[in-house]
């Protein structure tokens, strides 16, 4: 057993975008997301194997979704799933203070 707290390790504000496995099996991985102003580069959409439930868990973000207008803006608490497959980007993080996100990728 190993306790540690969603918020230490912090990366310095100048880092770029951090991603940190909490934990993984075979068939799921846990990660912590760290932005801080950060967005998905230009032209670049994730197209992902898996599921993946996401949760802000402090600050703010925009995800963008292939063919749809409108982002879809979370906020603290707010979760969302992410079905495979489903082309999506950062559009926006706060740029003032950290996101942070939890991630779930997971197989049906």
């Amino acid at each position: 057993m190993r306790k540690d707290n969603i918020f230490s390790h912090m990366p310095d504000h100048g880092s770029p975008e951090v991603f940190t496995k909490l934990a993984a099996t075979g068939k799921v991985r846990i990660e912590r997301i760290v932005s801080r102003g950060h967005v998905s580069p230009e032209g670049f959409w994730y197209d992902q194997e898996q599921n993946e439930w996401v949760m802000v868990i402090a600050g703010s973000a925009r995800i963008a979704f292939a063919g749809q207008a409108e982002d879809v803006e979370l906020n603290a608490g707010d979760h969302i799933i992410i079905p495979a497959h489903v082309r999506h980007r950062v559009s926006w993080t706060v740029p003032d203070r950290e996101t942070i996100w939890l991630a779930v990728h997971y197989d049906e």
